[in-house]
């Protein structure tokens, strides 16, 4: 077919780019830290930090201090304002939600255009060719390709610039190559109203000859399942015969693993991974056989990295891409081509090869829960459960939250175990008072809450007097420097807890 042979001419000669990349790590990455600098240089951040006399990477962490998004956030308020020249070159018009700051609903990241086409959507390619070139017979170009987004919708932030989700702004900015075997049409992948979005999604694509799908897999599950329940087929292989491949990523995928293996049963499907966040295109598969991800040297980023041993915030030392050690914790640290300098990303990987470099993510640098892709962090519970209590009059010893997985038809959500000093006055309305604090400040959260489409409401449970002290002498963790783990991406810690109960 004219598009596959076209495909697999181009597919040829971008692995090449990539397999240089893989081979020459830290030239790759000197060359990437050289062409940051030089083009930020007469920026307000360059001047301020004399970019002028950086010449090598000591230079720059001697005169570039780390930042976290509250550092970083005085410029990003003059990008709003329509400033030029701020933090990367020129004006910067697109803005991408992300949750997880702790004195805002959202975080506001700055997306240049260098970053959507040399970091976000070449990420996108990157992961096609890798993919091809591992799989010479797959013919992707000769279906569609179902995305499935986040809230797509773009709202005006200032005179000439806009917000939305991440995958607003790649939509709006798809080539037209790429938009002509996109399903669902843009008039319906844009739509905010999630109900009606996956119901008329559903509707669109079961007609078609699709063969990947992408998307995080709690929304993802939603949507099969409603296509599924729309059709007359048992499985997704009656619906779509030549489904290929699904394209993955912004959770832990492991406890989705057996439900998906289900609904595609009979297919031979290729499940790729990825580590792609407002603030870059970080990672992709690069095997079929394991989901370790390849960290992407040539997007416009550069890193360095934290061991999380000696992490201290602001104060943390780094080290670069030739120091890293397999199987060691570390945050991320980036440097990019839409200004984010020396910016804590909050995420932690761990390194399982460095002959290439391959990475999986290992969880926050904080507290969290990402379970369905909510990004709870502990500032966020800690406000809302001190909001509730206030307004039912309750108090609380301690508490922790762990995730309820979805199962079969069974929506997901969250399991708060608490320890109450003094019990509210109605379990039901605190907990509703609790639920409604998180919708207001999480975004993700609010999102995934929306119509209990992914997240059910939050489900306490009482624990006795003395739950909390008992584990910790049971583990031998009595003393005022061991602390209750509050948020869990998984539900180890709970179930000890329920035990104890």
């Amino acid at each position: 077919m004219p598009f596959n042979a076209a495909f697999s001419w181009w597919i040829k000669k971008r692995m090449k780019n990539i397999s240089h990349a893989v081979e020459s790590p830290l030239l790759t990455q000197k060359n990437i830290f050289d062409t940051l600098i030089g083009k930020a240089k007469n920026t307000v951040f360059g001047k301020k930090y004399a970019f002028y006399q950086i010449t090598n990477f000591d230079d720059f962490k001697s005169k570039v201090p780390l930042h976290t998004y509250e550092d970083l956030y005085p410029y990003i308020e003059k990008i709003i304002e329509g400033k030029s020249d701020i933090l990367w070159p020129g004006k910067i018009k697109w803005f991408s939600k992300s949750s997880g700051t702790t004195n805002a609903k959202s975080k506001i990241i700055p997306v240049s255009k260098d970053a959507i086409f040399d970091c976000h959507y070449k990420g996108g390619k990157d992961l096609l060719s890798v993919y091809h070139h591992r799989n010479e017979k797959a013919k992707l170009f000769g279906g569609k390709h179902l995305i499935l987004g986040g809230s797509s919708e773009l709202n005006k932030l200032g005179k000439d610039s806009y917000i939305g989700d991440l995958s607003a702004i790649i939509i709006r900015n798809l080539p037209f190559w790429t938009e002509i075997r996109r399903t669902p049409k843009r008039k319906i992948a844009l739509m905010s109203n999630w109900d009606k979005k996956i119901d008329l999604m559903s509707n669109s694509v079961l007609k078609e000859d699709v063969r990947i799908v992408a998307g995080v897999p709690s929304w993802m599950l939603v949507l099969l399942q409603e296509v599924l329940e729309k059709s007359d087929g048992k499985t997704i292989k009656d619906i779509w015969p030549k489904l290929q491949m699904y394209m993955h990523g912004g959770v832990n995928f492991e406890p989705y693993q057996n439900q998906f293996k289900e609904l595609f049963k009979g297919l031979d499907i290729n499940y790729y991974q990825t580590y792609n966040a407002s603030e870059g295109f970080f990672g992709l598969q690069y095997n079929n056989e394991d989901d370790d991800m390849i960290l992407l040297l040539d997007h416009g980023i550069y890193y360095e990295f934290i061991p999380m041993d000696q992490f201290d915030g602001v104060n943390s030392k780094t080290i670069n891409l030739n120091e890293v050690e397999v199987d060691k914790n570390y945050g991320l640290v980036i440097s990019t081509n839409a200004g984010l300098w020396r910016y804590i990303i909050g995420d932690t990987i761990k390194f399982t090869s460095t002959k290439p470099y391959k990475i999986k993510v290992t969880g926050r640098t904080k507290h969290f829960i990402n379970a369905f892709g909510e990004e709870l962090i502990i500032e966020n519970t800690d406000q809302a459960i001190t909001k509730a209590s206030s307004e039912m009059g309750a108090k609380i010893v301690d508490y922790t939250v762990a995730p309820i997985y979805i199962d079969g038809s069974n929506r997901g959500g969250h399991e708060w175990l608490i320890e109450f000093e003094k019990e509210p006055t109605n379990l039901n309305e605190f907990t509703k008072s609790l639920d409604d604090a998180l919708k207001k400040l999480n975004s993700d959260y609010e999102a995934k809450r929306f119509n209990n489409m992914i997240l059910q409401p939050p489900t306490i449970q009482k624990l006795s007097k003395g739950t909390f002290h008992n584990w910790l002498s049971s583990k031998d963790k009595m003393g005022g420097q061991n602390k209750i783990p509050r948020l869990s991406n998984n539900r180890t810690f709970v179930e000890e807890l329920l035990k104890l109960n």
